[in-house]
């Protein structure tokens, strides 16, 4: 079917077409592109050596974008490469960029080439342009760039270097350093300076050396800053011309033709200084209204000021001082410069200076032209000067003017000020302060010191010298002092122009009794000082202080402080660090002083500078140390207290603090041995160096025997002391204690003839007789005989007993007694008894009271059959009592005298006798003999009157040990005693 054939051929022709299609459409495109994007043409070149830029100019055509390379061309390295855009110049149809080089255009030649752009689309190179440097062949001397730049502080700049021909660089060095520099060319290097300060007025040099010390080239630069001024103001001096006045703010640093210049409303107001800054611009009248501009080579600033004329008034400083001078005031005169000044209000201010000390005072007036000066001192020097302003409208004080100097004159002095000095007898010192010269108004030629007793009326005056300062004083021989009594003291000062006014104190003795003193600490005003507040109180006060360590006659120094006040800062050039001071207020000083409150204190507290004086002793196994307390002058402080150490070899180890002061301190419990102990006081400042003692532990029984022997003989003193006593008083005593036994006194005659005296004794009175068959004159005792009880005829009844209600009969003997024990005696021996009435020793002795019924019975010794003694039946005899018989004394012992069992008793008469016996004392001489006589011991008791049975000492079984114990006592102070009779 032919419909559906298709040609073979078809398909190729196709794609030939559309190949030849896609050919034709690049071609096209490409011929509009290389028709768009032209090659810059005429490119040119124009550099600013001093702004070190480049400004390329070009012919482009139409494009906008395009690619500028800058290289430096001996080295052909790149120092800018980019795409800049850049429109065309409508006046000169040209494109035109600018381009600022690091480094100065002198330093080396630049190349430059430019290119168009459309997007990616970029035409060729234009050709390359150079810009000469300074390092071409033609110049072949050393040269450095940039020279006299003038940049501002902060700035980086780069120096570069070009060598000379032939030479070899060395460095480049910015105000001596050396800088790192860079090579650009065969013969330039270059160094950057990176935040540069402000140079001297002269500048900064920069220099370049090479190999060839003979070969050196520099350049200066010049570091500063824009004007920046401030306070820009107009005023006038004369009422017509202008002064402006500015605040050049800092210093721009530049100098010389580089300098600020200003104007002021268009008006050139630059000085000629070319170092000094200015300040101030003169205009010849007055505009209102002025505009400030300050220009330099790094920028320019601007003010602006307004005002009216009155509001602006600065008048100039006076002239023509001169001065009028009196003791106690001074007048000031001047004179104006301008006589537009006579009708202008003034107010002045004058200064006037003396001593170091200035004060000002102002005066006003009309064309003011002089001023008074009062409340001036006398004989004072003076320097016063003067300045003024306007009155209305008061704008500022005018300038000082030159000073002038006077000195006003002499007048009579002060009154001195006075206090006292009291000591504890009632002495002491009226002192006063010296003069200074503002008090003294002159030469003081001497002192005047009168004591005025109010009560007696009295008064007494002393002439003083002018370099006394204190007159001594004695109340108690000024006047009777008591109670309210009081004795005045006045002193009056004396120059050549009279005497001061009195200064009085009022002398009183002393308080007894001071207040107790608080503690004032120091502080960096001095000790402050505050008391209570009184009401009612009308009077001044003083505090006085002086050293504590003085106490007579103390330098003191004293301040007085007005009424109302209650505190004070007492501070003094002499005050000494590590010294105690006193300090006392009293009240009223003119009138009555009265010492209200007391202070102590230290500027400083310091360590001790002495030690204690330490002493040790032992007791027992204890150590007691003890210490006398620091005299103040040593401590330099307030004692806190002691610490006590014991040393270990060169260590010190505390034992104990005593912060309660003190001073003593033991130590328990050491054996023998030696220890070392060293005690130190501290106060708050620390301790001192303390003292040390060594004492060697002794062995305790030492010390308990020397305890005992001191006990003795403090006993021994005792007793010694109360027998001197006794002996001294024993008329006394023994008329106290043993009073003599009055002799018994008969009513009957006794001139009869002699006989025997039959008395008829108490039933229980008797007496016996017993002869001692051997005697010996040491030993003297009572014995005890049997005793029997009698009937009505006077018969013995034996051993029968009788009634043991009956008291037993007291009988009494004149017995000399040995230590032998008592055997019977027999009445019959009319021969023992007459031996023992004509040889015993007659001796006072007591028989006990027989406590039984039954009489005494004598058992035979049984010491007596070893002795050859035959035992004897045992014997009782008993006795009437009859008249006084008088003591018989005691023979010697003869040597026939045997034992006494073979003995008879005394003879009846002698036995019975009923006469009176002194009494004695008597006791067994021994224990032996007490178990010899068995039984008889409890007969013996007190003795008794004659005719009485009461005891005249009491007895019992519980006193008999006591008497036997103390009966060799009682004998020696017997005797002791009788040797008082006469």
């Amino acid at each position: 079917m032919p419909r559906l054939a298709v040609s073979p051929s078809s398909k190729p022709n196709c794609s030939l077409i559309g190949l030849i299609c896609i050919f034709l459409t690049l071609s096209a495109t490409h011929t509009h592109a290389r028709i768009a994007v032209t090659i810059p043409e005429q490119v040119s070149l124009l550099a600013s050596m001093n702004t070190q830029q480049l400004s390329i100019s070009w012919l482009g055509g139409e494009a906008t974008t395009f690619d500028l390379i800058i290289l430096r061309t001996e080295f052909n390295e790149t120092v800018f490469y980019g795409t800049v855009s850049v429109t065309v110049n409508q006046e000169s149809g040209r494109h035109e960029w600018n381009w600022t080089s690091a480094e100065p255009l002198e330093c080396t030649s630049l190349s430059v080439r430019i290119r168009s752009r459309d997007g990616q689309m970029t035409s060729d190179w234009s050709d390359t342009q150079i810009l000469q440097g300074s390092d071409v062949p033609s110049n072949k001397d050393t040269q450095i760039y940039p020279q006299d730049r003038i940049v501002p502080v902060g700035s980086n700049t780069t120096f570069c270097c070009i060598v000379a021909e032939r030479e070899v660089f060395g460095s480049i060095q910015y105000r001596s350093t050396v800088m790192s520099a860079t090579r650009l060319s065969r013969r330039t290097y270059a160094a950057t300076v990176v935040n540069q300060g402000p140079s001297r007025a002269s500048g900064t040099n920069v220099l370049c050396f090479t190999d060839r010390s003979s070969s050196l080239s520099g350049a200066v630069v010049f570091v500063g800053y824009p004007p920046q001024l401030s306070d820009f103001v107009c005023e006038t001096h004369d009422l017509t011309s202008t002064v402006c006045q500015w605040n050049n703010g800092r210093d721009t640093s530049l100098y010389g033709k580089r300098r600020t210049r200003y104007l002021v409303n268009n008006r050139d107001c630059t000085n000629n200084s070319l170092l000094q800054q200015q300040t101030e611009c003169s205009v010849p009248q007055w505009e209102g209204n002025w505009t400030l501009v300050a220009v330099n080579s790094l920028g320019q600033y601007s003010l602006t000021d307004s005002a009216e004329l009155s509001h602006r008034v600065c008048p100039v400083a006076p002239v023509e001082l001169s001065s009028v001078v009196h003791a106690w005031n001074a007048t000031v005169q001047w004179q104006w410069k301008y006589s537009s000044y006579s009708s202008l209000a003034l107010v002045c201010q004058v200064e006037f200076t003396a001593g170091g000390y200035k004060t000002k005072r102002t005066f006003t007036g009309v064309g003011l032209r002089s001023a008074v000066l009062s409340d001036l001192h006398p004989v004072e020097d003076y320097s016063v000067q003067v300045r003024c302003g306007a009155q209305q409208n008061f704008w500022k004080w005018g300038t000082w003017s030159k000073p002038i100097s006077f000195k006003t004159k002499t007048d009579v002095p002060d009154a001195p000020d006075v206090w006292m000095w009291r000591n504890r007898d009632g002495t002491g010192q009226v002192i006063w302060k010296p003069l200074t010269q503002r008090q003294s108004h002159g030469q003081i030629t001497g002192y005047s010191v009168t004591f005025w007793n109010p009560e007696e009326n009295r008064q007494h005056t002393v002439i003083l010298s002018q370099y006394t300062i204190a007159v001594p004083f004695n109340l108690t021989q000024m006047a009777y002092l008591s109670g309210d009594n009081k004795v005045i003291a006045s002193v009056t000062a004396k120059n050549a122009d009279g005497m001061s006014p009195p200064a009085s104190v009022s002398l009183r003795l002393p308080d007894v009794e001071l207040p107790a003193a608080s503690r004032a600490v120091y502080t960096d005003e001095g000790f402050p000082l505050s008391w209570q507040s009184n009401a009612n109180a009308t009077c001044s006060f003083v505090v006085e202080w002086h050293e504590t360590s003085c106490t007579y006659d103390c330098p003191v120094d004293w301040i007085k402080v007005p009424a109302g006040n209650t505190n004070v800062s007492i501070e003094s050039a002499n005050f000494q660090p590590g010294v105690r001071y006193s300090f006392s207020l009293y009240s009223c000083p003119s009138d009555s002083p009265e010492l209200l409150q007391r202070w102590q204190g230290y500027t400083e507290e310091l360590v001790p500078s002495g030690s204690v004086r330490l002493s040790s002793s032992q007791q027992g196994s204890d150590i007691l140390l003890t210490w006398r307390s620091m005299p103040m002058v040593d401590s330099r402080g307030f004692l806190l207290g002691y610490n006590v150490y014991i040393s270990n070899g060169s260590q010190l180890t505390l034992l104990a603090n005593l912060s309660d002061l003190e001073t003593s301190y033991t130590v328990k419990g050491f054996s023998m041995g030696s220890y070392k102990f060293t005690v130190k006081a501290y106060t708050s400042a620390g301790e001192e160096t303390g003292t040390t003692v060594i004492i060697a532990m002794e062995s305790y029984s030492d010390w308990l025997i020397l305890e005992i022997l001191t006990s003795l003989g403090i006993l021994s003193l005792l007793l010694v002391i109360a027998t001197f006593i006794c002996y001294k008083k024993r008329k006394w005593v023994k008329k106290a204690f043993y009073p003599d036994i009055p002799e018994p006194k008969l009513p009957s005659d006794w001139s009869s003839a002699q006989g025997p005296l039959d008395v008829k004794p108490s039933p229980h009175s008797m007496v016996h007789i017993v002869e001692k068959p051997e005697w010996d004159s040491s030993k003297e005792m009572l014995v005890v005989i049997p005793e029997e009880d009698e009937d009505d005829d006077g018969q013995g009844i034996g051993d029968e007993p009788v009634d043991t209600d009956e008291p037993t009969s007291l009988r009494y003997y004149n017995q000399v007694v040995d230590e032998r024990p008592i055997r019977p005696r027999f009445p019959d021996s009319s021969t023992s008894s007459a031996s023992s009435l004509d040889s015993a020793h007659t001796d006072v002795t007591y028989t006990g009271i027989q406590t039984s019924g039954s009489s005494l019975v004598f058992q035979l010794d049984p010491q007596g059959s070893s002795e050859g003694h035959q035992p004897q039946a045992a014997h009782s005899v008993s006795c009437r009592g009859g008249g006084y018989q008088p003591q018989m004394q005691p023979r010697a012992p003869s040597d026939d005298m045997g034992l006494a069992s073979a003995e008879p008793l005394l003879e009846a008469q002698a036995a019975c006798s009923g006469g009176y016996k002194p009494q004695s004392s008597w006791h067994f001489d021994s224990p032996m003999e007490a178990e010899e006589r068995g039984s008889l011991a409890p007969s013996l008791g007190s003795p008794t009157s004659i005719a009485s049975t009461q005891f005249l000492l009491p007895d019992g079984e519980e006193h008999g040990e006591e008497k036997r114990q103390s009966s060799s006592a009682a004998t020696w102070f017997t005797n002791l005693l009788s040797s008082t009779k006469p």
